[in-house]
């Protein structure tokens, strides 16, 4: 049986919900929120339409108990309101780390021993920080991290050469958030080097690079939050782990050389993070690599210990 909780049941966790139920991936649902209310009625309004669907799913609510054979957590807890008034990810910190030390001591009461996927911000420094509190091996705890900013950039890319985006190949490093950035050197377009195309089509990387960085404030700035691409995201990384599939996926786990976690390719599978890819970088990527981690290791190590 398939088991996936979501916890935080605002725009991206109602999502993340939404298309789990209608995709038939989880064969029971566990939904809590610190509002009561919301949650049942998103279960509510999640088995009418199950009466219209051709899969099943059990919804159980507020219930941390059902955590103890949940094969998946996803957190998407947070307070877009804070991001409304001051546009930083890491307005979210303080209300995430006093929402992470609540949350935590009460998943692993519950005995989980499943893969916890983090899509709260600030990313990096959330997901390690439910690390810590939770206390489950790092490879069972990674977050979305630079996932959703590798679309983003996929997208620019394959809008400016008239491309599938699914074609464009490479990642997005780093922080998920300003200090982020592409490898370039990991970029390909059909399976060739964007480099070896780049004066053809008169690439300009900065300008791509910014609409990458920026792609989420474009959305927010037009609807005041966003959900669709970063819930996909969420739900075909909790697929990879239970299908053991083994998908290479920029996502923000434990880097041990820089000691923090950090967006960077890895294998997601049904333990987690199954392994790191170390792909050679530039010596500029490198050492932007190395700011950003140390960016997230300086705002890890600011946080209030319970």
């Amino acid at each position: 049986m398939r088991k996936i909780a979501v916890i935080g049941l605002g725009h991206v966790g109602a999502t993340v919900a939404y298309t789990l139920v209608t995709k038939g991936i989880a064969d029971e649902l566990v939904l809590i929120d610190t509002n009561s209310d919301k949650v049942v009625a998103e279960q509510y309004d999640l088995m009418d339409a199950i009466a219209r669907l051709d899969t099943s799913t059990k919804i159980v609510v507020q219930d941390y108990a059902a955590l103890k054979d949940t094969d998946v957590i996803i957190s998407a807890v947070g307070n877009i309101n804070v991001i409304q008034q001051d546009g930083d990810r890491f307005g979210e910190l303080k209300f995430n780390e006093a929402a992470v030390q609540e949350i935590a001591p009460k998943i692993k009461a519950s005995g989980f021993n499943g893969v916890l996927i983090n899509i709260g911000n600030p990313c990096d420094v959330v997901t390690a920080y439910y690390q810590e509190l939770t206390g489950l091996p790092r490879n069972q705890v990674f977050g979305t991290g630079t996932f959703l900013d590798t679309a983003r950039i996929q997208r620019a890319l394959g809008n400016k050469l008239g491309v599938d985006p699914k074609n464009i190949g490479g990642y997005v490093y780093g922080e998920h958030g300003e200090s982020q950035f592409v490898a370039w050197s990991t970029v390909t377009v059909n399976g060739r080097p964007v480099g070896e195309i780049e004066a053809d089509y008169r690439i300009n990387y900065e300008e791509l690079e910014t609409d990458s960085r920026r792609g989420g404030w474009y959305i927010f700035n037009g609807k005041g939050y966003t959900c669709y691409a970063i819930a996909t995201c969420a739900v075909k990384l909790a697929r990879a782990v239970l299908a053991d599939a083994h998908l290479a996926a920029p996502v923000s786990t434990y880097h041990p050389g820089l000691g923090t976690y950090v967006g960077q390719p890895a294998i997601v599978g049904k333990n987690g993070i199954e392994s790191l890819v170390f792909l050679k970088l530039s010596e500029l990527e490198d050492g932007q690599l190395k700011s950003s981690a140390e960016f997230i290791k300086q705002k890890f190590d600011g946080l209030n210990r319970p």
